[in-house]
């Protein structure tokens, strides 16, 4: 194994937002986020997506929080694949912390996963899906018929039936949903 893989296994181990510095890329399209998000996680970094802090807010409703002392890799690994970010911003104070793109509403027997624009409502006894709603995307009324009525389980993965952002940001909640239903 190479010193570098190495290096990359060591900082797999520590999430962003831990003990050491962190770093935002902004891009200029959601499009650019999912796939960096997918070429960094493929090459084992630890990655987030979030929501920008309003002071670097540009054309993208997302960005990629990143270890700081990985930027040079990172932005090597990204222009690799062609890929030039916006801007990388330190985050240096509190009003350059990424915002969460999870808002979670407990309602007794059911609980809600909002990410970014869509919403994911599950009944928590059965963890049956009961609703989908948000965005406005063409494909959101497909996703609703192919998940709603089954439990998290037995639902097709809203990433690999969905073709646009509102499916992403389904997928992100849906992922989450689980997460919380297994703890």
């Amino acid at each position: 194994m190479s010193i570098f893989k190495l290096i990359k296994q060591k900082n797999k181990k520590r999430l962003p937002g831990s003990d050491q510095d962190r770093g935002i890329l902004v891009f200029e399209h959601t499009s650019e986020v999912i796939r960096v998000e997918s070429i960094l996680k493929d090459d084992g970094w630890r990655i987030r997506v979030m929501g920008p802090p309003p002071e670097i807010r540009s054309g993208c409703d997302l960005v990629i929080e990143f270890p700081l002392i990985e930027e040079l890799n990172i932005l090597r690994t990204l222009r690799r694949d062609g890929i030039v970010p916006l801007k990388t911003v330190p985050v240096s104070s509190p009003l350059l912390q990424p915002v969460d793109l999870f808002q979670i509403k407990d309602f007794g027997q059911y609980l809600m996963v909002r990410a970014a624009n869509m919403k994911l409502t599950i009944e928590k006894k059965t963890s049956t899906i009961v609703n989908i709603s948000g965005g406005g995307c063409p494909d959101v009324p497909y996703l609703a018929r192919e998940m709603v009525g089954k439990s998290l389980s037995e639902a097709p993965s809203p990433g690999e039936i969905g073709h646009t952002l509102c499916g992403y940001a389904l997928q992100l909640a849906y992922e989450e949903m689980t997460r919380r239903c297994s703890l």
